[in-house]
């Protein structure tokens, strides 16, 4: 059975115009709709939930505000997206990162970028064995437990932090945040293949920065 007619959702130009009228109602159920999504985009920018609900309540003040100016040059709800990420960026700036973390994998999760290694880690055609590693990668029996020390986390915060804006986006969103590809591509307003290969090099630079601290963290036990 299809949905009553008072419970399809609006388009965007009927949308628009009950936000322009005022419709309480057609707010709240954005509110309802959107509000996680854009709390979750936030989180990639700010420290702090409380921070966080602070960006997505200016964002709703910001839609309210800007409705009668928008011009419909795309969709409603990418819209609203674009203000979050303006307003999570400006506020990222202000506030000290503290992002949580989680295990940076080490190959594209849907196949299709490769395993997150640089090129020049591979013997060149005048090694010795030409396209095999020149330094193999480190194995990380439990990642979370050599994730979890200070040092590797402010490792990995920095590799974050130095990052070109869009792949800590991407990283942020989808390693993070847990963000499927799709929204991914949806909220950054991302083709399918330029979120993927800034996810890749994204996770290629924190894994040898980690990588660089586990080796020489090795070389000092020794």
């Amino acid at each position: 059975m299809g949905q009553p007619v008072g419970d399809e959702p609006r388009d965007d130009a009927e949308l628009v115009e009950a936000l322009r009228g005022g419709d309480e109602r057609a707010f709240a159920d954005l509110v309802d709709e959107l509000g996680p999504a854009l709390r979750r985009l936030a989180l990639a920018h700010v420290p702090s939930e409380a921070v966080a609900d602070e960006v997505v309540q200016d964002t709703w003040l910001g839609v309210i505000r800007g409705i009668d100016g928008f011009e419909g040059r795309s969709a409603l709800r990418t819209w609203i997206f674009r203000i979050l990420l303006n307003n999570a960026r400006t506020r990222g700036k202000r506030e000290r990162r503290t992002l949580p973390f989680s295990f940076f994998r080490r190959d594209d999760p849907e196949g299709r970028g490769g395993p997150t290694v640089d090129a020049d880690r591979f013997q060149g055609r005048r090694g010795d064995q030409p396209g095999a590693w020149a330094r193999p990668p480190v194995e990380w029996s439990s990642p979370e437990e050599r994730l979890a020390g200070d040092a590797a986390r402010r490792v990995m915060l920095e590799a974050i932090a130095e990052l070109p804006a869009r792949q800590r986006e991407v990283l942020t969103l989808r390693d993070i945040q847990g963000y499927s590809a799709a929204e991914a591509r949806n909220a950054l307003e991302l083709t399918e293949t330029n979120q993927r290969v800034l996810l890749h090099r994204a996770r290629a630079k924190v894994r040898a920065a980690l990588e660089r601290h586990f080796d020489d963290e090795g070389g000092a036990g020794r």
